[in-house]
């Protein structure tokens, strides 16, 4: 059984199409990173997932099951979504944060167990933002915000957990400590990941699959080192890249290359092995 099944989606913004006749999978466990140029449609692909916003057509299933199956408070308790947006000014600690993420457990008006309040301590934990529990979310830096939210995400106890974009604006320390959060997550827990990212060579060294998209439509999708070739990466951003392996542990590495680098561009034709 997938995880999440795309089959011929369709999305419209007014008379835009911003997807068009999609499909994809991610299996139970995977790792699957969705690249693309901007405006391909990444985000609200994962807002499509999050039943955030209805498709025009198309079948999305999650866990075998259609979407429209699903109340909202069980597609909450099964999928969680890390958006972009983190906004670090309203005055809630981190603890009260990642505690939001019980709701979809909680009765209508019912407050938080100490069941619950474990399993928030397990999640921050985890996430290694336990010492700073009782810290107002303005109070914290960037990488110390993303964990928090990937916490909270932790604490709903989902099966799928959808990423946008969870490293942008950060250092490639802090880059590297959420990425490897996300791979323990799917070790530790079975979870289901799916992120996009504008980062190829993060996306090389952490997915198992790799979606490309460009303007709406699925161009390939499969293990990195099958799609993130000069070719398929020409089609979608329009430049020419270099594409090698990394002399460390051997994962794809991507290149940007100048235009009127001659040297270079005869190189990214040549395949990787």
């Amino acid at each position: 059984m997938k995880a999440v099944a795309v089959s011929g989606l369709r999305v419209r913004a007014g008379r835009r199409e911003i997807i068009t006749d999609l499909s994809c999978a991610a299996e139970q466990g995977d790792f699957l990173a969705v690249i693309g140029p901007n405006g391909a449609g990444k985000t609200t692909l994962l807002k499509v997932m999050a039943g955030l916003i209805s498709p025009a057509s198309g079948e999305l299933r999650v866990l075998g099951r259609p979407l429209a199956a699903y109340s909202r408070r069980q597609l909450a308790a099964t999928v969680a979504l890390v958006t972009q947006q983190l906004n670090p000014d309203f005055p809630f600690t981190v603890e009260e944060t990642v505690l939001m993420g019980r709701a979809p457990h909680l009765g209508l008006l019912e407050r938080e167990r100490r069941h619950d309040f474990d399993i928030a301590r397990q999640a921050m934990a985890f996430t290694q933002v336990d010492h700073l529990a009782a810290r107002r979310l303005d109070q914290l830096s960037g990488g110390e915000r993303q964990r928090v939210m990937i916490a909270r995400a932790i604490c709903q106890q989902p099966r799928i957990m959808l990423l946008d974009e969870p490293t942008a604006a950060l250092d490639p320390a802090h880059q590297l400590a959420i990425m490897q959060l996300l791979h323990r997550l799917l070790k530790a827990e079975g979870m289901t990941v799916i992120m996009v990212s504008h980062d190829l060579n993060l996306a090389a060294m952490f997915a198992g699959r790799v979606l490309l998209i460009k303007e709406g439509r699925g161009l390939a999708i499969g293990p990195p080192e099958e799609i993130l070739t000069p070719d398929y990466l020409r089609q979608a951003y329009g430049c020419s890249m270099y594409v090698d392996r990394h002399p460390l542990g051997g994962t794809v590495r991507v290149s940007l290359v100048a235009e009127n680098d001659h040297s270079l561009c005869k190189a990214v034709s040549t395949p990787v092995d």
